[in-house]
Parts: structure tokens; sequence; C-alpha cells
């Protein structure tokens, strides 16, 4: 069985927010079971569920208490089994979420640090020291909080989430453990949480600028990460690749200020995929995305490391809001859900045309927007509360599908209201609706999925934004003031808008069969 991952659609869950099956008001996976169907129809090679383990949830269940079950809020690890019968059922393989970088306070292992005190073999599973030095949180604010006993601990996101300290050999063990717990219950693959994370220089150095980045640092893409994930890889080749679901994979969250930092893990059999964020990253702008894209290929090349485009996740701006604001926005009225719209749909076909393989964030095939106005009172996300506000955090991506009728909670769940509230206006962005109208962003992600090219990249020339796939293929993208001529061509395969006349409109993408 051939690699499935070197050219997949995956489709990220977040469970909360998927679909409610008990109506509570939390997505759970009797409520994703329901919805396998919609999957399946969409057309995706595999599903990534973001964490659904025992957790308090302060950071979204990334705070983990317990890293080989399933949160009650969520059903059961039979619950969970079913959904994996029922996905191979259709030919979809499930990828889990592991966070090896820290956990929660919750955690057994950490509750067991406080009690032990200090010098206990326990606290050398953390980061425990008698004096903070000065880095901060991804979140806001310092990276360390004081125990009861006067040391402090290290956690680069939220207090509630303890750092595990990867220098000390029982961490990696632990991990091992977990990670063939999921394997052997018949996963494809794992996403791997902050993955250039983990391992921190053990003089913890006060550095000259302690501003949150994603460049190499004391605690960012440290030279241990590679041979660590050379470990991994051999546990992922360790399962049969000849039967379903196929060869295992895991594919790292590497964030990074440049693509030059995600070198070092594009190396023989390290980890098999490592994401690729800077598709999204980059400006509304053909130059910048070409450079982007040129960048992103030679990156992979002769490695046997595979680089996934995405546009979107559970941790970013949606497109539609992203593509149709002129400056960061704070707030709904700071959008142009319109221009945001045509753009979106337009990234939406130069993503799937693009060789390798893509991820698609629930919502994202419905062109939902951005929900920048949930009342502080309601926002969950612990970025809003660390920084008083300052950042709105991540809430607005993560607002529950709308699934049918025309008030919330829009066919999420049978309960009155969903865990996080949904905007007002989203009747039209339903699947209901959406799958009624031929046009509409969800059967143009049906389609461009059926659809998507083969075949090798070439740039197309004499356009700003424009490439082939094979010898047939090509998509063009206008991001350009004006309509530009279409080349000569066979056939029209799919449009984000409207083509006439024989010119591409701006903002507008085209898969074009050549001859």
């Amino acid at each position: 069985m051939t690699q499935w991952w070197r050219d997949a659609v995956v489709y990220q869950i977040y469970p909360r927010s998927f679909a409610d099956g008990n109506g509570d008001g939390t997505g759970d996976f009797a409520g994703a079971l329901a919805r396998l169907p919609y999957l399946a129809e969409l057309g995706v090679d595999a599903v990534w569920f973001s964490p659904f383990y025992p957790s308090p949830l302060a950071d979204g269940g990334y705070d983990v208490a317990d890293y080989c079950d399933v949160d009650p809020r969520f059903g059961t690890l039979a619950d969970f089994d079913a959904f994996l019968a029922a996905a191979a059922g259709h030919g979809i393989r499930v990828i889990v979420d592991i966070v090896p970088n820290h956990c929660s306070t919750a955690h057994p292992a950490f509750q067991a640090a406080l009690a032990a005190g200090p010098g206990s073999p326990e606290r050398e599973l953390f980061i425990f020291r008698d004096a903070p030095n000065n880095w901060q949180s991804i979140f806001g604010g310092p990276a360390w909080t004081q125990t009861p006993d006067g040391q402090w601990y290290l956690h680069l996101f939220d207090s509630s989430q303890p750092d595990w300290n990867w220098a000390n050999p029982a961490v990696p063990a632990m991990f091992e453990k977990v990670l063939r717990f999921w394997l052997d219950r018949g996963v494809a693959g794992l996403r791997v949480d902050v993955a250039h994370g983990l391992f921190k220089d053990p003089e913890l150095p006060d550095v000259p600028d302690p501003t949150p980045s994603d460049r190499p640092s004391p605690w960012f893409h440290r030279p241990e990460l590679v041979a660590h994930y050379a470990t991994w890889r051999a546990i992922l080749d360790s399962y049969p690749a000849d039967v379903f679901p196929g060869s295992r994979t895991a594919v790292g969250e590497f964030w990074g200020d440049e693509i030059i930092h995600l070198e070092p893990y594009f190396v023989p059999g390290g980890m098999p995929q490592a994401f690729n964020f800077f598709l999204f990253q980059s400006a509304w702008d053909a130059a910048a995305l070409r450079q982007t894209i040129t960048a992103s290929i030679t990156l992979a090349e002769g490695s046997d490391v595979v680089a996934p485009w995405v546009i979107s996740n559970h941790d970013v701006m949606r497109p539609v809001s992203r593509y149709g604001a002129p400056a960061p926005a704070r707030s709904d009225a700071d959008v142009d859900v319109a221009l945001g719209t045509r753009r979106a749909r337009a990234a939406a076909l130069l993503l799937l045309a693009l060789p390798g393989s893509a991820y698609v964030y629930q919502g994202e095939e419905l062109g939902l927007p951005e929900f920048l106005d949930i009342p502080a009172a309601d926002r969950d996300d612990p970025v809003f509360h660390r920084t008083g506000g300052a950042r709105l955090g991540r809430d607005g991506c993560r607002v529950p599908l709308p699934w049918s009728g025309t008030a919330q909670p829009y066919g999420f769940g049978e309960g009155p209201a969903a865990w996080l509230p949904q905007p007002d206006g989203w009747a039209e962005l339903t699947v209901e609706a959406q799958l009624a109208d031929p046009a509409s962003t969800l059967e143009l992600y049906r389609a461009a999925i059926a659809a998507r090219p083969g075949g090798e990249f070439a740039w197309l020339a004499g356009y700003d934004l424009a490439f082939t796939r094979g010898d047939g293929f090509a998509c063009l993208v206008n991001l350009g003031r004006e309509a530009v001529p279409l080349p000569v061509h066979a056939s029209v395969l799919l449009a984000s808008g409207t083509i006439a006349g024989g010119v591409l409109p701006q903002d507008t993408a085209v898969w074009l069969r050549l001859s």
C-alpha cells in the first residue's frame, strides 16, 4: 500500500465544535459519528481530531490530564473505537493529536510533583527552579508560576500547562507508550502539538529579547529534536503498511519565523510530515505567495518528508475574515465578508491544486467568517484572559458549526444552545443551505477534492501566479487589480467565481484543462 498521506486531504475536527450528539451543547464522538456520511461525501481521506482526552479544558483540551482516555464530555473509549471502525468502513483514516510539550496541572504526575516537593524524582519530570528567568509565555505574561513551597515551574503557554522535562529519560519513555496505545487501536497517524518545542536549553538562560516568537531559541527548534523524531518515525514504521490504514504517519506543528527554520526537520527518517504554515502567513499578494510556494517545494525536494498545505486551523483567523480585512480585525464590522469570501474561495482552489497533502479545518469548507464579536463573558481562550483582552484569542474560529435551520444552534445539537455562541445571520452558511446551492463554497470544496490534480508541478510563464500539474492541468489565481486573459485551453474544470469572456476576474482562481 502506498504512503497515502503524501497526497491526502485531511479534515480537522475540533471536537467541542463539530457536532453535538447528546444535546448538552458540546460536540462529542456521538455527534461526529452521526456526521460521518458528510465527511465521506466531502471526499476526505482522513480526519484529525484535536484533543479529546480528559482535561479541565483550560486551553481547549490542550491541557491533557490523561493521554490514554476520552473525556466524558466527548464520550468513551468505546465511542472512539466505534467512530474509528465506522470511518474505516468509508475508507477514512483517523489521526489523533498528541500534546508532548506540556500537560495539565491536573495530570497525576504534576500533582505528584507538587506533593513531593523540591529535589524529588517527581519534580524532575517537569522543569522546576528556585528562581525564574525572563522567558515569557506564548499566551502572554511570564512563563513561570510559583508554587506554595517557593519553587517555580515553567509553562510556555498557560499556567495550567506545565512543560515536561524532555531531558529526563522517563518522559520520552512515557510518550512512546502513549503513541503505541493509540497506534495499537488502529489510528493512522499523529498530529504533534508544539513539535518545535519539547527540549529546552538546560542552562535556562535569560535572553536579550524575551518577546515570544517562533525563531530558534533556548526553548524552540533545539537540535535534540531531530534525533528524537527519528525514534518516533521508527515506531510508526514498525506497523504494517500493507493493510488499512496503511503506512502510519505523524505531522508536526512546526512554527517558524522563516521557512529556513524548518530545514532541520527535512531529513531522511525524521517526522514524516511537517506542517507548512507559510501559505496562510503570506499576504494576499501574488509575489509573496509565489515565493512561499517555491521555497516550500524546494525545502521538501530530495527529502522523504512532506510539508502539507493549510490555509486555516483552530489557532488562526478564518480565511474569509483574514482576507477580508485590510488590517487585523477586532470586530465583525472590520471585515468585508464579500471580498474575504471571494479570496477564500480562490485560496481553496490554490490549496487543493498544489502538490502534496492538504489539511482542511472544519467550517473552512463552508466559508465561515471569524466570529469576532463574542461577548467577553463568553470567551474561553486563555490568550484573551491572560492579555486582558488585548488579544482576542482563538474563540472566533472555534465557534460550533452550523448544520441546518435559521437560528442558533443551527442544528449543531438538540439542545437550546452551543457551548460557545454562534452569530446571527449564519442561516445561508449552514450545510443544509449550501448543499441546496450548486454555487456554494461547500460544493466548490466537494468538487475540488474530487478533481484534485496529479503530476509534476511547474510554474506557467506569463502569469503572476499560475502553474501546471502534469501535461494538461493548469491553476491560475488572479490577485491583481484587473482581469487577465486566460491561456488557450480546452475547458474550464472549476472556478472560484464567474468566468466569462475568456478572462479571469480579480480575486478569482480557475482550474483549466489545457489540451
